[in-house]
């Protein structure tokens, strides 16, 4: 008996030597003492050496096993140090290092060098001014840098202390209000300044969006001389003579805007669905940067969709709702917008099937960029931290030839995966073609049947080795989509970046697109929106809509200029058409030029024709303003099911339309006004900004009042 319980003792021992020895995923999350999650912390596993940094939501993902040391460090902040026990979450409350400054006051001290000893104390003190302009930050708040520059070139100051992702660490600079440049501050006469303040991490994001990721310097001069200016107009109040801006190798598809049509000509307006946003945060990157947006650049339906809107979830058979709105027109006097949303139904995420992912990266020299392949395998992580033990994930990358890094691996082997995706580093030509061959080959040898396969491209889309003209490219991937296999686009980095054939790829692929351009976009597309952006509920999802010529004397899609279908394409089932994934919504809109009202946008009415006028109707179907009809197939499906509804002819005026109404139009005229459209009469960005506020609602992650930031950014270039 003694020696069996020696053995129960022994076993029991041995068991827990084990449990202590496994190595386990630990998570959590790091906020400040008001309970705020702090973005870029650094957390080191001491025993192991692997380290980490928390989201933007301040979660951190990280292997340690039972003893191990972590250690928690972020500037400005003391370091804490947590020893792993049981538990496999561990959250931390990080304490000030020492009070933050609130406000920095700029004194005209000089320094006790010989270049300053035979002058006179005026004219040392007017020479530190200028010499501590920069310098003047410096010291007063942890976590600041300025390196010195010679013969007064403005100083570059980088506040640390944030998860940067850009080439360089420079903060945003507001000069009495007024988002300013460098070049700009370095200007400012230091006599006229009455205080500078910093403003860092949350303190910073929180009044002035993403912009603000590497800090705020904050001057007010004494008389407020440049409150209020716009950019061109601070330059000229400050002699700065503009600089030519350099030829970018960046690639767009040109398209015209589509006109209005007449519903006795053109009876039917057929087109896919788009649930892209791509453009959008290409669009916002452009404007946080003070570069003026390409016209080509801007889908006015990817800003619009970039956005989430309350429609109802579906209550019958069908994979999504239909939603539909009329009001009149901020933009066209006389005119009216017709608004249809889809509801995509919101499957639980342990519902949804088994996945089969592989991740084809570009690592040629090209990616080199800290917002290219460092961002993009950051990016990667955040996706991988989602995965389920039944999913699966390959690696395959491409340079001047394309392999395999990683073959297929279990979701539950995070930490495998990871360590895959840290080693990569870029180099060498683009051989895309290549890549996307051994990707979509890869993907079929372990093609899941009813499971979710997809490669995940991610690049900046400068293919340049092989197939790598547009045409190649959309035949290529026509081809790779009729093995069953989707495809989700995600594109990187500024100065050469190929939006073309990002979209061909996507839209011919079975596809969607996002621009990634900071790591908090990373977060919302590939974490909070993973089930919309990763799993298709329904595909090639067109839609036809009939206006009826007795309510509609003309009309026109906004947007979806290459997503336009021929009427005879809606019931052709071999006609690609866009995806719908689980939660996700997609918003169109239409202007319409009722019956009886006159518009300079139409062209001239031929007169009635003989053989063409319509026989009298008794049903002149007066309560409806149009039919419309939609075909989708199951994500496995290769035969389309069709829902028709009527829209009734009624509206309201905007004022008292829904707050998604208000929102998305806004959306779609700011966008409008970014391509310069000749079919708005109203280019007011104040009436763009305020129609937007109106429709805030429903806003928890803040994008929608980081539009209208932007609105008032774009101002500069109005």
């Amino acid at each position: 008996m003694k020696s069996l319980k020696l053995i129960s003792s022994a076993i029991a021992m041995l068991i827990c030597f084990v449990t202590m020895a496994q190595e386990r995923t630990i998570t959590g999350i790091i906020s400040d003492e008001n309970k705020q999650p702090l973005p870029g912390v650094t957390i080191i596993n001491q025993t192991s050496k692997a380290n980490t940094q928390t989201d933007f939501d301040g979660k951190y993902s990280i292997q340690a096993k039972t003893g191990d040391m972590l250690v928690i460090t972020f500037i400005g902040y003391k370091t804490q140090r947590q020893k792993v026990q049981n538990s496999n979450i561990i959250n931390i409350k990080m304490l000030p290092e020492m009070s933050s400054l609130q406000e920095v006051v700029v004194v005209g001290y000089g320094r006790s060098d010989s270049e300053y000893e035979d002058r006179s104390y005026a004219r040392t003190e007017r020479k530190a001014k200028k010499m501590v302009q920069a310098e003047m930050v410096q010291g007063y708040v942890a976590g600041v840098q300025v390196q010195n520059s010679a013969n007064y070139i403005p100083s570059p100051i980088a506040i640390r202390g944030n998860a940067n992702i850009t080439p360089k660490n420079e903060p945003m600079y507001i000069i009495d209000g007024v988002p300013a440049k460098a070049n700009q501050m370095s200007k400012i006469n230091p006599n006229d300044i009455d205080n500078v303040s910093v403003l860092k991490d949350q303190a910073a994001t929180s009044i002035y969006g993403s912009r603000a990721a590497n800090g705020v310097v904050v001057i007010s001069t004494k008389n407020e001389l440049y409150k209020n200016l716009t950019e061109k107009e601070l330059d000229k109040k400050l002699n700065i003579m503009p600089i030519p801006t350099e030829p970018t190798q960046e690639d767009y598809d040109a398209f015209v805007e589509n006109a209005f049509e007449s519903p006795k000509t053109a009876p039917l307006s057929t087109f896919s669905i788009d649930v892209d946003n791509a453009s959008y945060t290409n669009i916002r990157r452009f404007l946080n940067n003070g570069q003026q947006v390409p016209k080509d650049a801007v889908r006015v339906e990817e800003m619009v969709n970039f956005f989430k809107y309350t429609y109802p979830q579906p209550k019958n058979e069908h994979p999504f709702s239909i939603n539909t709105e009329t009001s009149n027109s901020p933009w066209n006097t006389n005119t009216k917008i017709l608004k249809i949303g889809l509801q995509g139904k919101n499957i639980p995420t342990e519902n949804l099937p088994a996945s089969n992912l592989v991740f084809l990266i570009d690592v040629s020299g090209s990616m080199s960029d800290m917002n290219k392949l460092p961002l993009l395998k950051q990016s990667l992580k955040i996706l991988v931290n989602e995965l389920r033990p039944k999913d699966k994930v390959a690696i395959v990358v491409y340079a001047g030839a394309a392999g395999m890094v990683l073959p297929p691996t279990s979701g539950d082997e995070k930490k495998t995966i990871i360590d895959a995706l840290d080693k990569l580093q870029s180099g060498g030509s683009t051989a895309g073609g290549a890549g996307i061959e051994l990707a979509y080959k890869t993907a079929t040898e372990n093609f899941i049947k009813d499971g979710n396969n997809r490669v995940i491209l991610a690049t900046d889309g400068d293919f340049n080795v092989g197939s790598s003209s547009n045409s190649d490219m959309e035949k290529l991937i026509e081809e790779k989509r009729k093995t069953g296999v989707f495809l989700t686009c995600l594109g990187y980095g500024m100065g050469n970046y190929k939006d073309s054939k990002m979209e061909i790829l996507a839209d011919k692929g079975n596809g969607n697109y996002a621009y990634i351009d900071n790591i908090q976009e990373a977060n919302r597309f590939l974490g909070k929106e993973f089930k919309g952006s990763m799993f298709a509920i329904a595909k090639d999802v067109k839609i036809q809509i009939e206006f009826n010529p007795k309510q509609v004397q003309a009309y026109r899609l906004i947007g979806y200029e290459n997503r336009k279908l021929r009427p005879e394409d809606f019931k052709n089932d071999a006609i690609d058409a866009g995806e719908l994934g689980s939660n996700h919504t997609v918003t169109a809109l239409y202007e319409i030029i009722p019956a009886g009202v006159k518009s300079d946008y139409l062209a001239e009415q031929p007169d009635d024709l003989k053989y063409t006028k319509a026989e009298p109707n008794s049903n002149n179907y007066s309560n409806e303003l149009a039919t419309i009809k939609f075909r989708y197939k199951k994500p496995d499906g290769e035969k389309s099911i069709e829902m028709v509804q009527v829209i009734e002819n009624k509206s309201v005026v905007l004022e008292k339309a829904s707050d998604d109404m208000k929102f998305s139009t806004a959306v779609a005229w700011f966008g409008l006004k970014l391509r310069d459209s000749k079919l708005i009469s109203n280019k007011s960005s104040n009436d763009i900004a305020v129609l937007a506020k109106q429709g805030l609602s429903n806003d928890p992650d803040g994008y929608k009042a980081e539009f209208v930031r932007l609105v008032e950014i774009s101002k500069q270039f109005n």
